[in-house]
């Protein structure tokens, strides 16, 4: 469940520190006060999309974090083993950082994490109900999403439309493979010659380096034997040899520094730089006499350098690429003969599309005893909201073929009253229907649902009267199993909830900013009258709302099938 939530700088909210409460807690407040911004700043914490336009004007970030009581789930701690967030304790603590200039960043427990990471682990924690997602539920895919939810199958959908695009690319092969016959056949052609005259060249890029040193040296042997000639006479003999020069010295020195021990430094200095003249001296003989003229090696190697620059520039490429260049053509050509294979085509489309059959069967497999499952409660719903007589069913329309959604369109259909048939969703309800029938389909997916967090934004609109008084008994049963919060403007369902607070636009060093006020028993009296009487609250509207949350706290059983 929500434990804390920690909002800095956003919209209208300068600093809030809320502490949440288990069961089912109501949000409530005029119109503007701020209510769905704390719901809003608990998505941004959840990995939803923002821009910099929630930064509170004049200040140059919005912060928010959210921390949440660790569920019982061995999927979400090998998910967050696999990403590297410890888990160290009973918490998990999501932050969200979004500067004025656009940036936004993420961390879980302290670690950093992309958006994606951030939405994943929100997914176990919370399940956010927009005031807009009734009429989602007129889409063919939010309804087919919601029954595969509500299936526990919706990893197994999006693998479905995996493997029906898999088999999907293999049928468009072998159709561009029989279409292309002979331009494909050019090609193949053309690559295996280009192949060839690579592995002719046999380039190592290991002996590329070498092979341009030894052109080098080559190239200059002349200079280098003169001057490797100049200067081993120079140094041990000529005339004026620098070797013999300076072990004179030095030996002059050494008999100088038995006089006076101030000359030993200088004699040291002397004697090493001897000895190192004289190992140099040593070393260039050595070279020297490896060093050979040899034009016929020289022409070699410039013909090989050649044949390795001209096909680079030939291909423009550097001579360092053309093993990668060689790599690519010759997966290309193996692609090109696989593709050209038609009795290896079919195979694979023939395995892909088995592949495609036994998940798309087993997805439907699952739908069938889901859709009958909600078709009934949605329907026995109905007759609690208004709508006595009234059915709902989840249609599975089989397909002659099947399609990336799998081997059947779902349709949620709906007969609002009684002795009407069944029609799509769509077309024959009304804006309240529509808004008490997503409550009920909403409420009763939510309660399949693992998360343990219930989230609903003034989703109860359009509703009123009885009809609130259930769909607050509904939410609160709901809380007795997790955590519930609900943004209402409904004094009916606000008095069903285990606690509440009153959110208010208050005037702060100049500016107008939202502040949340946890309400006691009192405290519920006079908002709950507010929302029934509006300002003026006179001693019967609050003996009426007394009321209401007296009854509210018994019999939480609303009279719907479970």
């Amino acid at each position: 469940m929500l434990r804390r939530l920690s909002i800095r700088d956003f919209v209208i909210v300068d600093r809030l520190e809320l502490e949440f409460k288990p069961g089912f807690g109501v949000l409530t407040g005029e119109t503007g006060a701020g209510k769905s911004i704390l719901l809003d700043a608990l998505g941004l914490a959840l990995g939803g999309r923002t821009d910099a336009g929630v930064v509170r004007s004049g200040r140059e970030r919005t912060d928010v974090s959210a921390e949440f009581a660790l569920p019982p789930s061995e999927s979400l701690a090998a998910w967050c083993a696999d990403q590297a967030i410890p888990l160290d304790d009973d918490a998990l603590l999501l932050r969200r950082v979004i500067e004025a200039g656009g940036r936004s960043r993420a961390w879980v427990n302290g670690v950093p994490v992309t958006l994606t990471q951030l939405r994943e682990i929100g997914d176990w924690l919370a399940d956010i109900h927009g005031q807009h997602a009734h009429h989602a539920l007129l889409r063919a895919d939010a309804q087919r999403s919601l029954l595969d939810a509500h299936a526990g199958a919706s990893e197994l959908a999006s693998e479905v439309a995996a493997l029906y695009r898999a088999w999907q690319g293999l049928v468009e092969l072998r159709r561009l493979a029989e279409q292309d016959a002979s331009s494909s056949e050019r090609q193949r052609d053309l690559l295996a010659w280009q192949i060839k005259e690579l592995e002719t060249l046999a380039f190592d890029p290991g002996d590329w380096e070498q092979l341009n040193l030894e052109q080098a040296r080559l190239a200059h042997a002349a200079g280098l034997i003169e001057g490797a000639d100049e200067t081993v006479a120079q140094l041990g003999d000529g005339d004026v040899a620098v070797c013999a020069l300076l072990r004179r010295v030095s030996s002059r020195v050494e008999a100088m520094a038995d006089i006076d021990a101030g000359l030993a430094e200088v004699h040291e200095l002397l004697a090493g730089a001897a000895i190192q003249v004289d190992e140099a001296l040593h070393a260039l003989r050595r070279y020297r006499d490896r060093l050979d003229l040899d034009p016929a090696r020289l022409d070699e190697v410039d013909r090989r350098i050649g044949q390795i620059t001209d096909l680079a520039r030939k291909y423009r490429v550097s001579p360092d690429e053309l093993p990668q260049l060689l790599a690519e053509w010759q997966r290309e050509l193996a692609s090109l003969v696989e593709r050209a294979d038609p009795v290896h085509l079919a195979e694979q489309e023939a395995k892909a599309a088995a592949a495609y059959q036994v998940a798309a069967n087993r997805l439907s497999e699952l739908r069938k005893p889901a859709a009958e499952r909600l078709s009934a409660e949605v329907s026995a719903a109905m007759q609690t909201l208004a709508m006595a007589g009234g059915a709902f069913e989840v249609v599975l329309e089989p397909l002659l073929q099947g399609t990336g959604h799998g081997f059947e369109v779902v349709e949620f259909r709906v007969a609002a009253n009684p002795n009407q048939p069944l029609r799509p969703l769509a077309k024959v309800v009304s804006g309240g229907e529509l808004s008490r029938i997503g409550l009920a389909i909403q409420v009763m997916t939510s309660r399949e649902s693992a998360t343990p967090t219930l989230i609903f934004d003034e989703v109860d609109v359009g509703i009123g009267g009885s009809v609130a008084e259930i769909v607050g008994k509904l939410l609160a049963r709901l809380g007795r199993d997790r955590q519930v919060l609900c943004v209402t403007h409904l004094a009916q369902v606000a008095a069903c909830g285990d606690w509440q607070w009153n959110i208010a636009k208050a005037a702060h060093g100049g500016e107008v900013v939202s502040a949340v006020t946890p309400l006691d028993d009192e405290g519920r009296i006079d908002e709950i009258a507010r929302m029934l009487g509006g300002m003026r609250i006179t001693p019967t509207t609050r003996r009426h709302a007394a009321e209401m949350l007296g009854l509210a706290s018994h019999d939480l059983q609303p009279p719907i099938a479970p």
